[in-house]
């Protein structure tokens, strides 16, 4: 079998399925995708919102509730409890199907009708305002993050403590506005770090202790700005700087954007892994274009945000101890052959469902839990299942789903994203591929404005204090964001977090700052590039440039100067 070219149906670009590819396909089994990898993940990021939350109510009880479903969505919701309850019945939402009508027609139809979960967390206790997470206690406003404990204003924040303003981080504690780290302890504004302790605006660094607006640095104690001090000479010169100061704060990191700039950059943050390609990638085997993968990952493709799985391609949200996944987001656990799916928690043989827990052999079901043998949420035997999906996706290529533009979707695409109950900018799409209405309008792909806030605005940003002056009283304060104008308030752990750690008062909102730390990570596609190293003495390639070829996230019109492993290697240890 070789590798093959096909045009996108969306795009219209050219895009390659290798033979191992066809070879997973045909595992599954799913006919190849018409989309390529980019439209793919668009398509599939569109059908999650993980922090645009609304007030709702709970369709059963009254009961007001916060949920990730905007009141005009057409979807009906129930509180959160009362979802996992056994006061209700999926099944008794089944509908037959329809074969002169198409699939994805139907399953809106479905989507409509069965309620759905105010927000998707599971495992959490007193964790509220958050979506997407699992395994939480003391959470708020957490996103796509499982396992952790006191912990705010975080996505991707996996087996974290005590930590605010964190963006795709393993195991740290005490971190504050860090991005893209593992195992770092009382650390504030760092990025691609590991192992670090009690430091402040670190980039790239690795085992450091008491280190301040440092790059690349390795095993270090007591640096200021790359360069070496004693540990009186430290502390005095931290004193000077007063990073606790919004003036000296803002010199100070001024300072740091333009060493971390000038810091050469790895091709790719890889550790403990062999024959991968991607970005952050821990602990991983013979995976292909995956991003921010954790614990035991192998022989995936186009992976994000992943964890203790194998055999699966096209996932955001996936894992923990999971096989043969598929387009699919927020899905696994301990689940295998699970196949154009979202929030798919254990069971087997699962397609064309969402937010089903504990089943097995189902095709295009919502809602289900602890069952076997159902489609459109009508239970069937055995033998009756295995008869009606295989009609059902004989059908859905004989009469595919076309949508507005004109793409048409069979067996073996995700579902489109006009039948999404989200708006485009509510989902992640917009964060990894950001539209503006008229655009996203061109594409069809629903929008929706946000609302104003009510609030009234008691402090400007230029009226808050100093941290060292900021009392109780600053949490009644509704705040004007900075950046956006929008109100915000500091939530009472925000507060004396800040205090204990001596920092500034945030001048911007949630939203902002969770904007702001999602550009510094470097977008999710790999380009082909050589080594930037010139002629160096002490390197292997000597007289000549280096010139190595590797795949980096890092778009060859980026500003950052990038090198191979040997090289960086050879400049920062």
């Amino acid at each position: 079998m070789t590798s093959e070219q096909r045009i996108c149906q969306n795009c219209q670009q050219q895009f390659t399925i290798e033979p191992e590819d066809f070879s997973f396909y045909e595992r599954i089994p799913v006919p190849p995708p018409t989309f390529c990898l980019k439209c793919r993940m668009q398509r599939r990021f569109a059908w999650r919102n993980e922090r645009i939350l609304f007030r709702n109510t709970c369709a059963a009880t009254g009961k007001s509730i916060i949920t990730g479903f905007h009141p005009r969505a057409g979807i009906a919701v129930y509180d959160r409890d009362y979802w996992w309850s056994d006061a209700w019945d999926a099944l008794s939402f089944g509908m037959e199907y329809d074969f002169s009508a198409p699939f994805f027609a139907q399953f809106r139809a479905l989507l409509e009708k069965v309620p759905m979960p105010a927000v998707f967390n599971a495992r959490t206790t007193n964790t509220f305002y958050s979506n997407y997470a699992g395994e939480y206690k003391d959470g708020y406003m957490v996103s796509a993050s499982w396992e952790g404990e006191n912990v705010a204003y975080a996505s991707r924040a996996n087996s974290t403590k005590d930590s605010l303003d964190v963006l795709g981080v393993m195991r740290c504690e005490r971190c504050y506005e860090t991005v893209s780290s593992e195992k770092l302890f009382n650390c504030f504004f760092c990025q691609d770090s590991e192992h670090c302790s009690d430091s402040w605006l670190l980039y790239g660094c690795k085992n450091c202790t008491d280190c301040f607006g440092c790059t690349n640095l390795r095993n270090k104690s007591h640096y200021i700005f790359n360069e070496p001090y004693s540990k009186a000479e430290y502390d005095a010169k931290l004193k000077e700087l007063a990073p606790w100061t919004r003036n000296g704060f803002a010199a100070a990191k001024a300072r740091f954007e333009a060493l971390k700039l000038a810091a050469i950059r790895k091709y790719a943050f890889i550790t403990n892994c062999q024959n991968v390609t991607g970005d952050h990638l821990f602990n991983a085997a013979d995976c292909v274009s995956c991003f921010d993968t954790f614990d035991n990952v192998k022989d995936c493709k186009y992976l994000i945000n992943a964890l203790d799985m194998n055999d699966s391609y096209d996932g955001y949200g996936v894992g923990a101890k999971a096989e043969l996944l598929y387009e699919a987001f927020d899905s696994g656990v301990q689940g295998s052959r699970q196949c154009f799916v979202g929030t798919i928690y254990g069971g087997a043989n699962i397609f064309y469902s969402l937010n089903c827990h504990g089943c097995n052999n189902l095709f295009g079901c919502i809602g289900l839990r602890n069952k076997e043998y159902c489609i459109f949420n009508r239970q069937y035997s055995k033998e009756e299942f295995q008869a009606l999906r295989a009609r059902i996706i004989r059908q859905m290529s004989e009469l595919p789903y076309t949508d507005a533009k004109g793409r048409k979707y069979g067996f073996g695409e995700f579902f489109p994203v006009e039948l999404s109950p989200f708006a485009y900018n509510e989902t992640v799409a917009q964060e990894y591929f950001p539209l503006d209405p008229q655009a996203a309008g061109q594409k069809g792909f629903p929008w929706r404005e946000p609302e104003k806030s009510s609030h009234a605005i008691t402090h400007q940003p230029e009226d808050l204090p100093e941290i060292g002056d900021a009392d109780d009283e600053l949490l009644k304060a509704v705040i004007a964001c900075e950046e956006c104008g929008q109100a915000y308030r500091l939530i009472p752990q925000e507060l004396q977090f800040l205090r204990r750690a001596g920092i500034p008062l945030p001048l911007h909102c949630p939203a902002c700052r969770h904007r702001a730390r999602f550009g510094q990570i470097v977008p999710p596609r790999l380009y082909h590039r050589t080594c930037m190293c010139a002629i160096q003495e002490g390197r292997a390639h000597g007289a000549d440039a280096c010139a190595k070829a590797f795949e980096t996230p890092y778009a060859p019109d980026r500003p950052e100067t990038v090198y191979c492993e040997a090289c960086y290697q050879s400049e920062v240890v």
